[in-house]
């Protein structure tokens, strides 16, 4: 089941997500491979580098810079991380007019990991693009997408 955030629990989520020094927030190439196999751009926080990308490391957000790829990679992990189904988390981008949503759908078990289906809606100008995933989520609290 998704974690719920409670007094403390929503710093602790934030400081995670804005790359604070929690210590769940040390997560390595060596203790996620996702992070060694992604060659894409880093966004500096291992959390979200551990998405390898999310759906915008694909052709979604070829065009990102490095802070529109962060506001969108940040979306993507409060939807999956704590975010009901079906509930849109909007994003902005940092350097342009770049902006979207993501929804999760229900979390379901795969083994002893929580995963989820989510899409990420990309508008630019009047332009809407969509890309559709599933990751799962790591003892470390990361999120590694399938393939």
């Amino acid at each position: 089941m998704i974690r719920g955030l409670v007094g403390v629990g929503c710093a602790i989520a934030m400081a995670l997500v804005s790359g604070c020094g929690s210590p769940r927030a040390k997560v390595s190439a060596a203790a996620n491979p996702a992070i060694a196999a992604y060659a894409g751009p880093r966004t500096g926080n291992p959390i979200l580098d551990a998405m390898a990308g999310g759906l915008v490391g694909g052709p979604i957000g070829s065009g990102f810079t490095s802070k529109d790829r962060r506001a969108a990679l940040e979306a993507e992990y409060k939807a999956l991380e704590y975010t009901p189904s079906g509930q849109k988390v909007a994003w902005q981008g940092k350097t342009s007019d770049l902006h979207g949503e993501v929804t999760a759908g229900p979390p379901y078990q795969v083994g002893s990991q929580n995963c989820r289906q989510y899409s990420d809606t990309v508008y630019s100008g009047q332009a809407a693009h969509t890309a559709k995933g599933t990751a799962c989520r790591n003892p470390d609290g990361s999120w590694t997408p399938l393939t």
